[in-house]
Parts: structure tokens; C-alpha cells; sequence
């Protein structure tokens, strides 16, 4: 009535104005002192309409029949305007008759009917579902739309609280926002999104956006809240596509800056591993053909296939643990398993739902398919492991705490994961593969020590480059000479692989040979310099010892290497001061020999620079740590070495090693015997 501005006029029988309302002064524009007493017709209406409407107010008065129309009347400006007219006869406990007329302003009243009309339909048809809950929160009112979303008829929600329908715990939230708009009258739109199933479409998931806001009157007052409710299952799946392809090119960024790191094929594995839980599976296997890692003939298509367990991490304690393959287990699976299956088709397998035929070809055992069952194991994917057109093995993924079975997706994105994984475990099997070879190679051709030295004592070590990086060309020898002397050999051949240890060794056969001719320590070097030029690309460094124990002197010549130290019994140990010298190859450089005492008791270490360069020390500093180590006497010089080894060397570093330290004894002379 507000809203339409309602206007009552009271009317006596001759057709006096006896009642003006504040509304008729709205409408009419004549205040209350100017109306009362008036004769509604000439005030009213044009002269041209007093026959029709003193007509239509004595039918009312002597029936009593209502009568209602639209009516053109004459506002006090002059006006004409257009009102809905409402007129009915009135009795009071006297018996006089009044007559009641209320009126409104036809525009008006027409766009409330339209904006009614509208409201009517959009509410009944609309795919929008709309309820009206009072301040209690009670429901008032129930679109078509809402019935269907709720599966609840509306005639079930009217007069029954929200959470009396809305009964799950997910509807907490909104119902503490309804109560919050309420109290604020400020509106929540599209702030809460609920995720289920519909009763009239159970088969499907559907997400709904939540939007509440406050009804109030003109005068202000709290009528209660509007709750909308849009299904927005299209958005909400598109969002989660897209949540799953950023989260899918998260874990490929995250493989491509994990996997790989080493050449070491047991790392990778672990690498892998730790890529995909938790973010692809609660437990994953990463296992190789054991012919791969053994450089065996493959399997054949039919029969047992040999595995070798490589990694297995799981997201959280589980039991499935125990039914998973330790690293470094050999098992044979047979052509039925899951496995086999996958390294013989090279095909990957999708079992999303996984009963107990699945486990038994799952499981090693039928142990180990009923621990699986009580871990709860319900999806399982397989993807070879394939490399170079090889297949290598396979990445087995289990889901058991995740409730989501694995989907295509997930299969895509585990498929490049391991063909990423496979190229890295491959690189790294034949680099292992290789790097055996050569240190096969290079120890071959490292010497063994003569029983016995006469006037010195040796230990000697040899420590290749760590497994990522390619064994080097270090080496060392002890060469027996004439006349009781020994030559001390120790020489890096600069490069790695296959040709520096070939080169290390016709540098080591070329100087045993130059040590038998008896020649100065600065002639070997400079013949093993015209040998190293004539080699393609490469050059060494060398230091050459001759020690004499019958005049206690050693003859020491270099050729672009380190300093060796000297230890004499009872002093501090102390680098030679040498004259450097070339490195062998660089050609047309003299090289100098220097003389030096070595007494009983005293020591000489050489050693090749992987003993003592770092990435992160100056060589000056790691000198210096070198002579404080020997500043430590040790039981034996193979202690010696260990310790120097032990405190030097850290896992990562890429060079090999050659360490000898030699020890001058007293020279045991012979007793003679008499003639007979």
C-alpha cells in the first residue's frame, strides 16, 4: 500500500468530502482544510464527467455495489491525471451510508502490476533457484527451480528452518553468512560455492554458487534474507580443468628440475619417486629389467621377466609398504603380471578401479595382494620406462588414502614423467656403463708394489671421479732401478674417459722404459714430452723421483705440477721449492732436475691435484690444510694416506685421485759370508 501510495477520500451521502487522507493530498494535491466540506465533484472532476461520475456515486449508495475503473481527474494545479478508482458503500452503527473511495495513480499501479508479472515469472521459470526465509530463518517461499535443486517439494521447506532441509555439515558456513546479512544488510554474492549431487540427478556432481541478501520494506524494516542459488557445474568443472593443468605442468616443471640432477641410475630412480608422491599417488615403484642394469640380452616376449627394484616412496605410513619390492630386490614376474605386461607391450596400463583379480596381478604374491586390499588399494596405474626405442622398466603408481581413482589424465601426466625419468636412468646406465671400463682400464694399468724396496717404504692410493663425472687420467708408479734406487712416479694426464686413461698408459709404459736407460730426472721428462706432443689434444703434468738410499738423495724433476711435500723427521712438513717446469706436450722447454737429502725417517708425498683443489678454496688455502694433516705422525703410511684421503675428498668431487708416499728406512746391508 506504500509502495502504491494509496489514497482514501470519505464521502457523505450528498457527496460531501468528510475524510481527506494524507495520500489523497499526494494524488490530488488539495490539503485536507481545502477538501473538507467540498463537494467531491466539482473539486474533482471536469465538468464534462459530473453526469457519469454523480451517476456511478448514487448506484453505489442506493446498491451498495462496488464499482472500480480508471477515471481522469482534474489535480488542483489543473492537471489532468489518470487514477485507478476504487468506490464502495460504507454503514455506520447510525445507519448513515458513506461512500469510500481509494485511488492511486494509474502508472504507477501499472508498473507494479508488470514489475509483479516479471518478478512471477522469472521467479517460476527461471533456472535460478530462489527461496524467502524470514528472520528466523524459516522458509516463506520456494521456486520451481530450488525444488529441483533440493529435491525437496516447496510445500516440505515452508515454515521449516534452513538447516532442518540443509541438513549436511557443508551448510554451516551458509548459514552463519545468512545470519551475518541479517544483522549487516550487506549482501554475500557469489562467495560460497557447495559441491554434491543432486537427488534428481544422483549420476552427476554439480556445484552451486551461494548468494544471500537482505529484504527490507520502504519503511526499512527486516523482512528477512533472499537466497539465491545458480548452478555453476560448468564453471566449476572448467576451473577445476584448469586446476589440473596447472597443477600437471606444476609436476613437469618439478620433474624437469628434480629428475636427472646425476648420472647415477639408482638417484634418478629415487628422483622420480619423490616427483610423483604426493602429488600423483600415495605410493609409487620405480623398477628396471635387471638385463638393463647388466647389460644382458633383453628378456624375451614370453616367459618370467627379471626386475630389479630401483625405488619405492610412499606419501604417509602405509601397509602397503610391505607388499612393495626393497630396493635392489631381483624378482621374476610371470607373463600374466601387470608388469611383464607393460615392459612387453610397452603400453601403459590404466586400472582405475581396482578389484581382487587386478591385485593378484598387482601383488608379487597372494601375500601381498591381501596386504594391498587391507591398505586400502582401489586404483593402480603402469607406465614403461622407455628410452631410445628401449624399455627399461616401469613406474608403478598405487592410490590408497587419495579416495580419486586415476583418470586419463593422470596417466598423461605420469606417461611424461617417466619418458623424462627413462632418458635420464639410460643417459645414466651407460655413462655407469662407460665410466666402469675405463676405471676397469685405468686400474689395470696402475701398478702393483714391488715386496720389497731396499731404503724406503711406499703406500700408494688411487680414488676415481665420483660417479657422475668420467674417471680421469692420474696415475702413479714405483719403478726398481739398478744400484738399490727406486723412481717415484706420479703424472695427470689432462681430459677424462676412455682416451686419457689410454693415455695415461703409454705415458706410464713410456716412462718405465726411460727409467731402465738410467737417465737424468729432467731427460725422462723431456723425452715423455716429445712422446705427449705427438699425442692429439692432450697434455699431463708429471713429477719424477729418483732416491738413491746409499747417498740418502733424491733427484726430483716437474713438469707443470704440483709441489710435492717434504716431511723430515722431527720439522714440520714443507713444499718443495722447485722449479716448475712445463706441462709434458707443451714442447721446447727445458726441464730442470734438483737434488735434495732424504734421511731415514724422512718423507716424500706426491700426489695429483685432485687431492687438494676445490670449487670453493684457494689452492694456497687447501696447500696449506695439506701440510697441517702431515704435521700429524700416523702409524703408517697407509693410515697416511687414508686420513689424507678421508679429510680432502668430499663425495661430489670431480677429479680422481693418485696419492704415493714414500718413507726412506735405513738400508740393510747383507751379511757376508767367508770363502770356503
Amino acid at each position: 500500500m506504500d509502495l502504491l501510495g494509496v489514497a482514501a477520500v470519505l464521502l457523505d451521502a450528498g457527496g460531501r468530502i468528510v475524510l481527506w487522507s494524507p495520500q489523497a493530498e499526494d494524488l490530488y494535491g488539495y490539503t485536507a482544510e481545502e477538501a473538507l466540506g467540498q463537494y467531491a465533484a466539482p473539486l474533482l472532476v471536469h465538468e464534462q464527467d459530473w453526469d457519469l461520475v454523480l451517476k456511478a456515486f448514487a448506484e453505489v449508495i442506493e446498491t451498495g455495489r462496488s464499482w472500480s475503473g480508471a477515471f481522469p481527474i482534474r489535480h488542483k494545479d489543473g492537471t489532468t491525471r489518470q487514477v485507478e478508482l476504487r468506490n464502495m458503500r460504507l454503514l455506520d452503527d447510525h445507519g448513515d451510508v458513506y461512500a469510500l473511495g481509494l485511488a492511486t495513480d494509474s502508472p504507477t499501479l501499472r508498473e507494479v502490476e508488470r514489475d509483479l508479472a516479471l518478478s512471477t515469472r522469472l521467479i517460476s521459470q527461471s533456472p535460478i533457484g530462489l527461496a524467502i526465509l524470514d528472520t528466523e530463518l524459516r522458509y516463506v517461499s520456494v521456486n520451481p527451480a530450488l525444488e529441483r535443486m533440493h529435491g525437496v517439494p516447496a510445500r516440505e521447506h515452508l515454515g521449516r528452518h534452513y538447516r532442518e532441509v540443509m541438513t549436511a555439515a557443508k551448510f554451516e558456513e551458509p548459514e552463519a553468512a545468512m545470519w551475518r546479512v541479517l544483522r549487516s544488510g550487506v549482501p554475500m554474492v557469489d562467495q560460497y560455492t557447495v559441491v554434491g549431487r543432486s537427488p534428481t540427478d544422483p549420476g552427476n556432481e554439480h556445484a552451486w554458487s551461494l548468494s544471500f541478501y537482505r529484504l527490507e520494506d520502504p519503511q526499512g524494516r527486516v523482512l528477512g534474507v533472499a537466497d539465491l542459488v545458480v548452478d555453476v557445474t560448468d564453471r566449476h568443472q572448467a576451473a577445476m580443468e584448469a586446476a589440473r593443468a596447472r597443477r600437471r605442468l606444476a609436476v613437469i616443471a618439478d620433474g624437469t628440475a628434480r629428475i636427472g640432477t646425476t648420472l647415477e641410475v639408482d638417484q634418478t630412480a629415487r628422483e622420480l619417486a619423490e616427483v610423483t608422491v604426493p602429488e600423483l599417488a600415495d605410493v609409487v615403484a620405480v623398477d628396471v629389467l635387471d638385463s638393463v642394469l647388466d647389460e644382458h640380452p633383453p628378456a624375451p616376449s614370453e616367459g618370467p621377466a627379471l626386475f630389479r627394484a630401483l625405488a619405492v616412496k610412499a606419501a604417509y605410513p602405509t601397509e602397503a609398504l610391505q607388499a612393495a619390492d626393497p630396493p635392489g630386490r631381483i624378482l621374476a614376474y610371470d607373463a600374466d603380471h601387470l608388469a611383464a605386461q607393460c615392459v612387453r607391450t610397452g603400453r601403459p596400463i590404466l586400472v582405475s578401479h581396482v578389484d581382487a583379480t587386478d591385485l593378484v596381478r598387482i601383488a608379487r604374491d597372494e601375500h601381498t595382494a591381501r596386504v594391498l586390499a587391507r591398505a586400502g588399494v582401489h586404483s593402480y596405474v603402469l607406465v614403461p620406462l622407455t628410452a631410445r626405442g628401449r624399455i627399461l622398466g616401469f613406474l608403478g603408481l598405487t592410490r590408497a588414502r587419495n579416495p580419486v581413482p586415476f583418470d586419463e589424465d593422470d596417466l598423461a601426466l605420469a606417461t611424461e614423467l617417466a619418458a623424462r625419468a627413462a632418458v635420464c636412468i639410460d643417459n645414466a646406465r651407460s655413462h655407469q656403463s662407460v665410466r666402469n671400463a675405463v676405471e676397469t682400464l685405468q686400474r689395470s694399468l696402475l701398478p702393483d708394489h714391488p715386496p720389497r724396496l731396499p731404503g724406503l717404504e711406499v703406500a700408494s692410493r688411487y680414488r676415481p671421479a665420483q660417479a657422475s663425472y668420467e674417471v680421469g687420467g692420474d696415475w702413479y708408479d714405483v719403478l726398481p732401478l739398478d744400484g738399490d734406487r727406486t723412481a717415484l712416479v706420479v703424472g695427470d694426464v689432462m681430459g677424462s674417459g676412455i682416451d686419457a686413461a689410454a693415455t695415461m698408459g703409454r705415458l706410464r709404459a713410456a716412462t718405465s722404459a726411460f727409467a731402465d736407460l738410467d737417465l737424468d730426472p729432467s731427460q725422462v721428462l723431456q723425452h715423455l714430452d716429445k712422446i705427449t706432443s705427438g699425442l692429439e689434444h692432450y697434455i699431463a703434468t708429471c713429477v719424477y723421483a729418483v732416491y738413491d738410499p746409499h747417498r740418502a738423495e733424491c733427484r726430483i724433476a716437474t713438469a707443470g705440477h704440483l709441489p710435492p711435500v717434504l716431511v723430515r723427521r722431527g720439522r714440520h712438513p714443507e713444499l718443495l721449492d722447485l722449479p716448475t717446469g712445463t706441462p709434458l706436450g707443451v714442447g721446447q722447454v727445458p726441464f730442470e732436475t734438483t737434488t735434495f737429502s732424504l734421511d731415514p725417517g724422512d718423507q716424500l708425498v706426491l700426489y695429483t691435484d685432485g687431492l687438494v683443489e676445490t670449487r670453493h678454496h684457494a689452492i694456497d688455502e687447501r696447500l696449506e690444510t695439506l701440510l697441517h694433516l702431515l704435521d700429524t705422525p700416523d702409524p703408517s703410511l697407509e693410515q697416511t694416506c687414508d686420513r689424507l684421503l678421508h679429510e680432502l675428498r668430499r663425495p661430489a668431487d670431480p677429479d680422481d685421485v693418485a696419492l704415493l708416499i714414500a718413507r726412506a728406512q735405513p738400508l740393510t746391508v747383507a751379511p757376508e759370508h767367508p770363502q770356503p
